[in-house]
């Protein structure tokens, strides 16, 4: 592990919980009976301790779709073929894509950032350039990529992290692009969160059953080419992860350095949220996983973290569409929390004693 990721990790900070009863008295004094604002209430607790303030501000969001390519796409694990990566990120810098629609609509900037897709893209103002490689290796033949590019990727994603807060950002979001990229995503829960291919395999961008079959094959040869590999979160990461997938987790890493929350979105990116929680554990305090994912596994994960996603919409679309719309829910939280009346400003009895 290289010093500026050792630094980065020892620079995240658990958050400080003594602001609790500061933050749950404000909402106690909510012109409503206790509680009955639910999971409202709890997000905008949890988005205060991850700020770290008892007036939290939630002004910017930005989304952030990391692309690359996957060598184990050659094995036949997705509906769709590679060259359908850079078309989707063209549709991305053209408004048209269901990311452009939802960051839109949530008011929230987007930025893809290239991480390994296999084409050169033309200078575009929604584009950043960050590519490791064009893809990955065939992770079923061996690592997908080397440590020192685990670590390449991880950084560039800490460092955007990092940038935005520095811009006056507030709220993250991942996102994600990448055809194949369920398969290193599933085998990443299997080698760390010990969860069996079998059940936690999906068909992804929608494969019949026979793909089905052949996509847990391929797993299974992915988890036995690389066993000696898989040691260490890092070292995981590198063996079976993605280029998309290390710039994610160092969104995460680096935005709980810094203090400011992420929102997770679904099957892919909470693989990515994975390994960070695995590199520290400190990270989960400053994450919001946006939605329960309609792809087989997703529910297991979420049951093994013990977190209860935003939203259940049946979405398995990626990109960050989930973590789009669960932006607006923690938004709607915190307007609960600093402009609704409370029963001492609005002379509104409280319950009888």
């Amino acid at each position: 592990m290289t010093k500026s990721l050792q630094e980065l990790l020892s620079s995240i900070r658990p958050v400080d919980m003594s602001l609790t009863a500061s933050v749950q008295t404000r909402l106690d004094d909510l012109t409503k009976p206790r509680g009955s604002l639910g999971r409202l209430e709890e997000i905008a607790m949890k988005y205060a301790l991850a700020t770290g303030t008892c007036e939290p501000v939630l002004k910017r969001k930005k989304v952030f779709c990391f692309a690359a390519d996957h060598g184990v796409a050659v094995e036949g694990v997705s509906a769709f073929p590679a060259e359908v990566t850079p078309q989707m990120v063209y549709n991305m810098l053209g408004g048209g894509a269901a990311i452009s629609v939802l960051s839109r609509h949530a008011g929230a900037d987007l930025e893809v950032i290239d991480m390994g897709v296999n084409h050169d893209f033309p200078e575009h103002p929604l584009l950043r350039s960050s590519k490791i490689r064009y893809g990955t290796s065939n992770c079923a033949l061996g690592p997908a990529m080397s440590v020192d590019e685990a670590i390449r990727a991880v950084m560039t994603g800490a460092s955007l992290a990092i940038e935005a807060r520095q811009q006056g950002y507030d709220l993250l979001a991942t996102g994600e692009l990448g055809i194949g990229n369920t398969t290193p995503a599933t085998a990443l829960y299997a080698a760390l969160l010990g969860l069996p291919v079998e059940t936690i395999t999906g068909r992804g961008t929608g494969l019949d059953d026979d793909g089905l079959a052949r996509k847990v094959e391929v797993l299974r040869r992915v988890l036995e080419t690389n066993r000696a590999s898989l040691s260490t979160p890092l070292e995981t990461l590198a063996a079976v992860g993605g280029f998309e997938i290390a710039g994610i987790c160092g969104l995460i890493l680096g935005a709980a350095s810094v203090g400011m929350p992420v929102v997770v979105d679904g099957f892919i990116s909470s693989s990515a949220a994975v390994v960070a929680m695995k590199l520290s554990c400190k990270v989960g305090d400053y994450l919001f996983f946006s939605h329960l994912s309609n792809e087989q596994g997703h529910r297991a994960v979420m049951q093994r973290l013990g977190a209860v996603p935003i939203l259940d919409l049946d979405l398995r679309l990626g990109e960050g569409t989930g973590a789009a719309l669960a932006m607006q829910v923690i938004e709607a939280s915190l307007k609960i929390y600093h402009e609704m009346a409370t029963f001492s400003s609005a002379r509104v009895s409280g319950k009888n004693s």
